[in-house]
This record gives C-alpha cells, structure tokens and sequence, in this order.
C-alpha cells in the first residue's frame, strides 16, 4: 500500500461510523485516505489506544495524530468536496466552533448509534 497523506482510524462496530466512512470513501476521489477499522483491532502502528480511538474520531496528517474535529478537519482536506471546510477550520476560532459542534454531537451520538441500526 502506498503511503497516503492522511490514515484515518474509526469504529467499524458502530452503524453510524460505518455509514459516515462509507460515504468519505465514495468521496476520496484521490485515494488519499487510509481507512483503518479500530474495532478488529488491526492496526497495531496506532499510538492511541483503543478505547480513546472509539471515543472520539481520530486522524493522522503529516505525521501528527489529530482528534475530534481537528481529525476530521484533515480528512476533508483531502476529499475536493469538502476541502474549503477543511481549510477553513486551520483557524483557530473555526477548528474551536467545529470542536464545540464535535462535542455536542459525542453526546447524541449514543441515541444515534440506535437510530442507525
């Protein structure tokens, strides 16, 4: 496998998360992403434990491992059609609102997991 910019590692136990990877995947025109199923605990590189890689999306770019909406921030840049998002929240003040929204989301995402089934 060739080395890609960015490795993205999610819960693919969780209805949701499987949803929401399956749609980036379409979207990663590039092959930019490496996508990277926590919950069979493949990946044994990661420097995160397990537990916090299913609590909270995390992302590595350049090197640096990235949580929450900074994770996700450098998954869109990667994806054209999310790229402007992605740029945009290199602002401070934008990657805060996006991590505030990040959290509010951890704490309906429960009751959406269910949904999702």
């Amino acid at each position: 496998m060739k080395n890609k910019p960015v490795k993205v590692w999610f819960d693919g136990d969780c209805p949701l998360c499987r949803r929401e990877i399956a749609l980036m995947r379409r979207l990663d025109s590039r092959d930019a992403i490496e996508f990277v199923n926590v919950a069979d605990k493949s990946d044994a590189s990661c420097p995160i434990d397990q537990s916090e890689l299913l609590a909270r999306f995390h992302a590595e770019e350049n090197g640096v491992v990235l949580s929450g909406a900074a994770a996700f921030a450098a998954m869109w840049r990667v994806i054209p059609a999310f790229r402007p998002l992605g740029l945009i929240a290199r602002n401070r003040i934008a990657l805060r609102l996006l991590e505030r929204l990040y959290k509010a989301f951890l704490k309906v995402r429960p009751r959406l997991q269910k949904l999702a089934s």
